[in-house]
């Protein structure tokens, strides 16, 4: 702890880690801290970034929340729901973190995050602690492997135990629209805020959020989803009981979930993507996983691995 807030009061970045996956942390009233960030990631200037807060008072002092994003703050913070709100004009947040948009993403994260940005006193900035588009860290070992040469410190704190990013949401016109599909499923923010959450971005092409981009979370192996078949060379990402055809020919294989639970199948995506990519193959086939619940967001991250990657 203090080590990091050494570094983060020196404008330095700092690898943490939270409930979701690791973040790579950063002063978000600091302009040439929040620039580290993007340097250390190699991250496209146009993807804002969230503002880490440790209660409250503090994401009241950067965004205005409307009744229903309070609402929905009170359920479910601390914790991996963030808001998209709009941004004070006073507030000390660089615009460097919201991409020159007027609104800010928000989130209260648990555990060391929030004692962390408390210690400190100002908001942190905290993308996922990968290179841009890359897989996301969820381990320390992880992170080192990839940004262990390019920041000052990691801080491990084990295995993160949701293993996904945040759920990211906007209320619109009284409205709540899902931007991101993430640790929070879409059916327990309808049951909290008593409305069907609405799908689809509703604003044009433009990024309003983090991980919006159509190319995001990918290893160095193409990624093949929905696979019903294990191609020559292939390796293969499973789900469930049911195997592929020709699974017995993958160069390696692993299981998110053998008995086919969704929430162990989101906290093994990452690390198991990674395991594969590391086998060499130069495509990794993935199983088909059920849309429902937290497979929303299971599968909306495999699709943007499988993107073309120049989008």
């Amino acid at each position: 702890m203090e080590r990091a807030v050494a570094l983060l009061e020196a404008g330095e970045v700092v690898a943490i880690p939270t409930e979701t996956v690791y973040g790579l942390a950063g002063d978000a009233t600091n302009g040439e801290a929040v620039a580290r960030i993007f340097e250390a990631k190699g991250r496209p200037r146009l993807n804002p970034l969230i503002a880490h807060v440790s209660g409250m008072v503090m994401a009241s002092g950067i965004a205005r929340l409307d009744p229903l994003s309070e609402k929905l703050a009170q359920a479910f913070w601390p914790g991996p729901l963030t808001l998209v709100l709009p941004l004070r004009q006073d507030a000390s947040i660089h615009p460097l973190v919201t991409a020159g948009l007027d609104t800010v993403a928000v989130r209260m994260p648990q555990g060391f995050g929030s004692a962390l940005i408390a210690r400190l006193g100002r908001p942190l900035a905290a993308p996922s602690a990968n290179s841009s588009g890359r897989i996301t860290a969820t381990t320390a070992e992880a992170v080192e492997a990839d940004l262990g040469s390019r920041i000052p410190l990691i801080v491990d704190g084990g295995p993160t135990t949701v293993g996904l990013e945040s759920t990211i949401v906007k209320v619109e016109d009284g409205k709540v629209r899902l931007l991101r599909p993430g640790g929070v499923a879409a059916e327990v923010i309808e049951a909290a805020a008593g409305q069907t959450v609405v799908r689809g971005a509703g604003g044009g092409e433009r990024v309003e959020a983090p991980g919006m981009l159509a190319s995001h979370y990918a290893p160095k192996a193409s990624v093949r989803v929905g696979a019903a078949s294990v191609l020559p060379g292939e390796a293969l990402l499973a789900f469930g009981q049911v195997r592929a055809e020709n699974a017995d020919r993958a160069v390696a294989m692993l299981n998110l979930s053998p008995s086919g639970n969704l929430r162990e199948a989101a906290a093994n995506l990452f690390s198991h993507m990674q395991a594969l990519d590391r086998s060499g193959a130069p495509t990794i086939a993935v199983e088909s996983i059920p849309a429902t619940g937290l497979g929303e967001a299971i599968n909306d991250r495999l699709r943007r691995a499988a993107a073309p990657r120049d989008q």
